[in-house]
């Protein structure tokens, strides 16, 4: 991923699935990653120096809380965690997108996944036939993996082929069965709950996650 660092800012959003760091360009939206997530820019969390004091100023500043494509995504994405109907959401298009960080490849592939309606899912090799690479499957996997704007860009959307069973997403299989629930979509299975308690900071979080993953209990321990 090559971003233009000249121009990025970052923010944080707290979800119901745990903190997401996003980030801004003069293009638009850059980037969106659940805390810890895998392929997440070191540049979002300041690398301390030798010293383990200070951190380096190559880090993206904190954008202003006036930033409006920032706020513009966090109303988007407080109606999408209040289950609003899908249908209702405000439109992608009015959230100006910055995938220019990718290869070509990548940004295919990270195009042919915001075609994938809500409340649907795709499979691997589904993404590599619409974009005429059918033999490609495994590298269309490591670029739906490094997909820079979660959610938005909807790589949760993507299964495995026949089984439609959850594969990989670098922000955990947890999280990736919670936003397919959520959207509506039967799951063939469902994450245990010791691993979905570790999502759950708070008893909101805790009632919103019991609502999306049926056998999760509504008051988990913390």
């Amino acid at each position: 991923m090559k971003f233009d660092t000249a121009s990025m800012l970052q923010g944080t959003y707290n979800s119901p699935l745990g903190r997401i760091r996003l980030a801004a360009s003069a293009l638009g939206l850059a980037g969106l990653w659940f805390e810890g997530q895998r392929h997440m820019p070191w540049q979002v969390f300041a690398p301390l120096q030798a010293s383990g004091k200070a951190p380096v100023s190559a880090a993206w500043p904190q954008a202003p809380d006036s930033h409006a494509l920032l706020q513009q995504t966090c109303r988007w994405l407080d109606a999408y965690f209040a289950d609003e109907a899908t249908a209702d959401l405000p439109p992608l298009f009015h959230l100006p997108l910055d995938l220019s960080g990718g290869t070509a490849f990548q940004q295919a592939v990270w195009q042919a996944l915001l075609l994938i309606p809500a409340s649907s899912t795709a499979s691997y090799a589904a993404i590599s036939q619409s974009i005429g690479k059918p033999s490609a499957v495994r590298a269309v996997g490591a670029a739906i993996g490094r997909n820079p704007i979660s959610i938005l860009v909807p790589c949760h959307r993507v299964v495995a082929s026949g089984n439609g069973a959850l594969t990989g997403y670098a922000g955990g299989l947890e999280r990736k069965a919670a936003l397919l629930a959520l959207e509506g979509v039967v799951l063939p299975s469902l994450p245990g709950s010791t691993a979905v308690r570790r999502l759950a900071p708070s008893s909101a979080d805790n009632r919103f996650l019991s609502r999306h993953l049926p056998g999760i209990p509504e008051a988990l321990p913390i």
